[in-house]
Formats: structure tokens, C-alpha cells, sequence
């Protein structure tokens, strides 16, 4: 174990951070929604030979937008389809080819591991089968799809420590699909995969129940992870952890880069894997053992969700672009891209933590150390057991242990983050209880 050695404290923001955040257009994001919409439906049983309708005309175009965006910085993305033929499933009644596009920023000292944005191209109309009627798929989620190209253009101005992957996804309406091959891509290459952030519906302000709220953003996580044993459930029940899995830790991450670089705009955590009964393709990814949450709009407008373009006793139904309001996706977006830049350019998280403090006044964290060029030291956080968010920390320098010694184990949870000299901080990871 290293000496303790505080040191000079980092910077408390990160001004390329606040550049990355001005720089998300609403017109690049508004142009991009009605170029998606403009494909008549994006049904993923839809044509794929057209060259102006249907799914493969869509996924043509999408490729197109990322091979621009990597001429654009001297071929820094690495642009590519990932394919999968399913045969037959609930919602897919013929074989079809559920095909995304994935553009890749590598690395440049840390490739491997590895945070991703992702959004579905796909569209659906009331008959989730119907592949010819019209399914504009604005809000849902042409919204999500025109975030991940955004914060393509944006980032690719920058090089980053860890790699960013920017997906959009096909499936998604017909079961989550997509999610689902890019999950097992991300394991088959051995991605370390830090976070997903998946946006899907991040387009709209006002809601069926008539509430407009453009300066809120819904942030759902799932905790404990999924695929936790019986034996860590028991674990967390003596000693507590059951709302700190990683996918929380990514909530939290994302809150406080919001109160950080966007002024004016906050997320509300949602302690729930995603809304009650439904689903996406962040989901996948949890399933692999990722860390992994859903950007969601606070007011969902169900008439205009997989709805057939129609009045009906003088409602209209349908997921069209004036459903939108292009400045809410564009801050959505920009809080996306923050928390990507922060994410790629921080050190990993640190690895193997322990807590420690029984019948003592004091309480004693160790971890082992982080490997990056940049790294300054870390810091200890900690918040009372029944607050939702890292209310308090420390900085305890470039060491691997620290003794707080006016904290009683009893009386809060503790975390560590990694930090770099920028001042960009590794998700907190929750210790488990030492000796």
C-alpha cells in the first residue's frame, strides 16, 4: 500500500466539457428527424431495396451520415453494420435481417474499454406487422437515433482515452433486437463496456396528462444488476448496496454532469431498470453484465406512440416531427455527449474495492490502483443510507487506501472515482465490506 499523498487537488470542471455541450445544433438534430421521417416507415419487416423507403433506406442513409462525419476528421470513426438473421419470433412472423450501424471512436491509450450511445431507427403503427403503412417514428425514435449521430459529429472533434461506440439500432419494436446484437458484438470483441446510454422518446415536451416540462430529463437504472446471485442479494441486505449497482452509479454520474455543465436542466433518476412494464435496448445490455440506462422525455404523449397517422374523434394520433421540440432533444443530446467525453476521457474505475470500520470510529477504504497516464488521485465520497445521491467527498491523492477518521461505517455508504488532472472523474464504485 502507497503512502497517502493528497496532492493538488484537480480542477473542478473540465472547459472542453462546457465546449462539447454548446456545441449540439437543434437544426442538425431537426434536419436529421425529418430525413428519418421522410423514409414513409422504418419497420424493420420494411423494404430494404428502395432507395427512399422503408428500413434499408434508412440504415443506408444513417451509414452515410457516419462515413461523412469520419471524412470530416481524417477517417477517426470506424463505420461498420452489425447483422443478424432472425428467423421467426413473436413479432417477426418471416426471416429478417435486424441490421445496425455502429460507428467506433477508438482510443487512444485505454481501446478497449469502452462507452456507447444508442437509439433505435426503427419505427412502428398500431399493427406492429404492417411494413408498408406510413410510421413516421419521430419521437420514438427517430428522436434517439438523431442524438447518436449528433454527438457523433460533435465528439469526433476530440480525441478521448477509451473508446465511444455510436449505435443505432434496428429491432427494437420487435423485440429489443438490436440491443441484443450489439450486446453480444460488445462481448465477442471484448469490449469493456463502462456505460450505455441509450435515448429512446427524447423528443418530446409535452405530455398526454398536459404537462410541458422541456428542462427535465427521465433517467432510468436498473440495481442491484441483473444476474445477481441469491448469496450478493443476502450480502446487500446486511451490509447494504441494494440501490448502488454500476447502472445507478451511471445515473448518478450523468445527474451531476448535468448540475455541472447544463445550466437550467436536471434528470430525475428513476429507480427502475425502465417505465413500469416496458422496455428497451439498454436492457441488452444489462443482460451482459453492462452498466446501462435510458434517457427518457418526463411526459410521455401515448397518442403519439406507435399509433397510425389518423384523426379520430377529433384527436390525432400519430408520431409525426411537430411532436417534437428539436431544443429539448438538442440539450438531451449535449447532456449525452458531456457524459461521454467525461466518461472517455476519466480514468477507469477503480477496481477490487473494500470498505472496512466494524466496532471502530473510523472507517477504511481500499482499492487497487488505476492505470492511466493522466491520473492525479481519488476521490472518497459518501452520503447518509437514505440519500439518493454522493452528497459528500474527499480527496485523498494518488494512494490506494484511506482511513476517515470521523466517519462510523454505521452511518453512511462510501465510494471511490478515479480522477484525472483535467479534472474528469470515473464513475464511484461501491466497495464491498472488508475484513
Amino acid at each position: 500500500m502507497r503512502a497517502q499523498q493528497p496532492g493538488a487537488l484537480p480542477p473542478a470542471r473540465d472547459a472542453r466539457i462546457s465546449r462539447i455541450a454548446d456545441s449540439v445544433s437543434a437544426r442538425r438534430i431537426e434536419r436529421d428527424i425529418r430525413t428519418l421521417v421522410a423514409f414513409h416507415t422504418r419497420n424493420t419487416l420494411s423494404d430494404t431495396v428502395s432507395r427512399t423507403r422503408g428500413i434499408g433506406a434508412a440504415r443506408r442513409w444513417i451509414k452515410s451520415q457516419f462515413d461523412s462525419i469520419s471524412a470530416a476528421c481524417g477517417g477517426c470513426l470506424e463505420v461498420f453494420y452489425q447483422a443478424r438473421l432472425v428467423d421467426q419470433a413473436r413479432r417477426i412472423p418471416k426471416p429478417v435481417w435486424v441490421v445496425n450501424v455502429v460507428a467506433l471512436l477508438r482510443g487512444q491509450s485505454d481501446s478497449g474499454r469502452v462507452v456507447t450511445i444508442t437509439g433505435h431507427y426503427d419505427s412502428r403503427a398500431t399493427d406492429v406487422l404492417d411494413d408498408t403503412i406510413a410510421a413516421p417514428g419521430a419521437d420514438d425514435d427517430a428522436s434517439g437515433t438523431a442524438a447518436v449521430l449528433e454527438a457523433a459529429r460533435v465528439l469526433s472533434h476530440y480525441r478521448f482515452a477509451a473508446s465511444i461506440a455510436f449505435g443505432a439500432l434496428a429491432g427494437e419494436e420487435q423485440g429489443l433486437f438490436g440491443g441484443q446484437l450489439m450486446a453480444q458484438e460488445a462481448q465477442s470483441r471484448g469490449w469493456r463496456v463502462e456505460a450505455d446510454l441509450n435515448n429512446d422518446i427524447v423528443g418530446g415536451a409535452h405530455g398526454l396528462d398536459g404537462q410541458v416540462e422541456n428542462t427535465v430529463v427521465r433517467v432510468f437504472s436498473e440495481s442491484p444488476p441483473s444476474g445477481t446471485t441469491t448469496e450478493a442479494l443476502t450480502r446487500l441486505r446486511v451490509f447494504g448496496g441494494e440501490v448502488d449497482g454500476p447502472s445507478r452509479q451511471i445515473a448518478r454520474y450523468v445527474q451531476n454532469l448535468a448540475d455541472q455543465y447544463l445550466a437550467g436542466f436536471r434528470v430525475m433518476m428513476v429507480y427502475r431498470q425502465d417505465r413500469f412494464g416496458r422496455g428497451g435496448d439498454h436492457i441488452a445490455f444489462n443482460a451482459a453484465g453492462f452498466p446501462a440506462v435510458r434517457f427518457t422525455e418526463p411526459h410521455e404523449n401515448y397518442n403519439r406512440q406507435h399509433q397510425t397517422v389518423r384523426v379520430e374523434r377529433g384527436v390525432f394520433y400519430g408520431d409525426v416531427p411537430d411532436s417534437v421540440d428539436f431544443d429539448y432533444t438538442a440539450r438531451v443530446t449535449a447532456l449525452n455527449a458531456a457524459t461521454l467525453a467525461a466518461l472517455a476521457w476519466a480514468p477507469p474505475p477503480p477496481d477490487s474495492a473494500t470498505v472496512s470500520g466494524a466496532v471502530q470510529p473510523s472507517t477504511t477504504l481500499r482499492w487497487k490502483p488505476v492505470s492511466a497516464p493522466d491520473l492525479a488521485g481519488y476521490k472518497v465520497y459518501w452520503r447518509s443510507t437514505t440519500s439518493p445521491t454522493w452528497d459528500h467527498w474527499r480527496w485523498v491523492g494518488d494512494t490506494t487506501a484511506a482511513v476517515l477518521t470521523d466517519l462510523v461505517v454505521d452511518n453512511a455508504f462510501f465510494g471511490i472515482a478515479a480522477v484525472n488532472t483535467a479534472g474528469d472523474e470515473s464513475p464511484v464504485v461501491f466497495p464491498a465490506p472488508g475484513r
